[in-house]
């Protein structure tokens, strides 16, 4: 996987490369799908959700380019996985997820590996943490609308990125937000980022 799917399609950041090669991506699913971990693509992992081919999560951990002692936030934990690799790389993880099974498993997993750097949070991922803040990298697993939140934004570090599919007009592009500059990486196609307040919304109709 890691030389295939990553060096040779570009991903040279080796903080990421080791991380990818280390963390077991099979434990984060059910044993009847550990033959479907390591295949290029993404994998369903139930309540609409999917663990991201290995070269997403190798892509944005890099675009990240982070040094080792930073506190990343994740929003969308999903299987954990992303959290995992995240927690190779840095000091500590801040990881949300707003399915609480999805939360419970993706802890799970994480406990059991031994990775005890990352603290995995069930709510709206779209407010960030604010008490944790702030962060030396932020990866948002969902796509946003036109922008990512600017509760996020607010969140980062000087000089930190923060890395977020965005959907617009012509399609849906990860991009790369550090210092008042948007980079766009490459088209993608992620699940929506939903607020709470939308629910709420949706829920009153």
């Amino acid at each position: 996987m890691v030389e295939r799917q990553l060096r040779g399609r570009g991903i040279e950041d080796e903080r990421a490369l080791t991380a990818m090669e280390e963390v077991p991506r099979e434990r984060f699913l059910p044993p009847d799908q550990w033959r479907d971990a390591y295949r290029d693509g993404a994998v369903y992992i139930g309540e609409g959700q999917t663990m991201s081919q290995p070269w997403i999560v190798a892509c944005m951990t890099s675009l990240l380019e982070l040094k080792g002692d930073e506190r990343v936030l994740e929003v969308g934990t999903g299987s954990g996985y992303g959290a995992g690799v995240l927690s190779r790389c840095c000091a500590e993880v801040v990881t949300i997820e707003r399915h609480a099974a999805l939360a419970e498993r993706a802890r799970e997993a994480l406990e059991e590996l031994g990775y005890d750097n990352v603290e995995v949070r069930v709510g709206d991922g779209a407010g960030g943490a604010p008490d944790r803040a702030p962060f030396g990298g932020i990866s948002v697993t969902a796509a946003a609308t036109g922008e990512p939140p600017r509760e996020l934004m607010d969140q980062l570090a000087p000089g930190a990125a923060l890395v977020c599919p965005v959907r617009h007009a012509h399609g849906e592009d990860l991009m790369r937000f550090r210092e008042g500059r948007a980079e766009r990486v490459v088209p993608v196609r992620f699940v929506p980022l939903v607020p709470d307040e939308a629910d709420a919304e949706e829920e009153g109709r």
